[in-house]
């Protein structure tokens, strides 16, 4: 052991000044314990959702609109390319089987 690792043993409290070893106090594992929690009422519960609500930027009817229309457009792109695609692996598969 060198001195550098003496040093830092020393000032960690696992060796006294001495050199010889220190004995080391066990702390006991602290038990877990819940937090206890205090069970809403449903009118307050309510009263809460009602709050966390009104909080919420909610859309106008022009963002519904635009938002429905992106939707709209891009569920039909999809259904287009999964259509073509299963069109064509279905040939594909038919032409390699063909009797």
């Amino acid at each position: 052991m060198n001195r550098q690792t003496k040093r830092l043993m020393q000032r960690q409290g696992q060796v006294g000044p001495d050199g010889a070893p220190v004995a080391q106090r066990r702390e006991r594992p602290r038990p877990q314990t819940r937090p206890v929690k205090e069970r809403t009422t449903p009118a307050e519960f309510a009263r809460q959702v009602r709050a966390e609500l009104r909080k919420v930027a909610w859309p106008n009817r022009a963002e519904v609109m635009n938002y429905s229309v992106i939707v709209f457009v891009v569920l039909v792109i999809l259904i287009g390319l999964i259509f073509g695609l299963d069109y064509v692996f279905g040939k594909f598969v038919f032409f390699l089987f063909k009797k």
